[in-house]
């Protein structure tokens, strides 16, 4: 056996573990400096309240509208494989099309939501 042959298994197991535990830290040091952050805002005597975001969207209904485009996509790109024997073309761009939809979709219900 080649060492090439032993490397690419290797890398198959390793990678996922190295990009999980690289997520962690990047989130855990977001975390630590964000609290950094309001520690010095604090010193300071100013209120942290006054960097607190608002948050209007709902992450439920654009998840949901998401998953929707996303099911429509499929359903379309399946057809379009059927029709014109279009293979992956179809599914990937129907895809991007209709779940852009659904998050446009949820971007317009969410400023609605916002003006009332």
């Amino acid at each position: 056996m080649s060492s090439e042959e032993v490397i690419i298994p290797v890398l198959g197991i390793m990678l996922p573990i190295i990009i999980s535990l690289g997520a962690f830290v990047m989130i855990a040091y977001l975390r630590k400096f964000e609290s950094i952050e309001r520690m010095a805002i604090i010193e300071k005597g100013l209120s942290p309240d006054l960097f607190k975001r608002e948050r209007l969207t709902s992450g439920a209904l654009r998840g949901a509208l998401l998953l929707i485009g996303v099911g429509i996509g499929f359903l379309m790109g399946y057809w379009l494989d059927r029709q014109f024997d279009m293979e992956e073309v179809g599914y990937f761009s129907m895809l991007f099309i209709f779940g852009g939809m659904g998050l446009g979709i949820s971007y317009i219900v969410e400023e609605k939501k916002a003006k009332k």
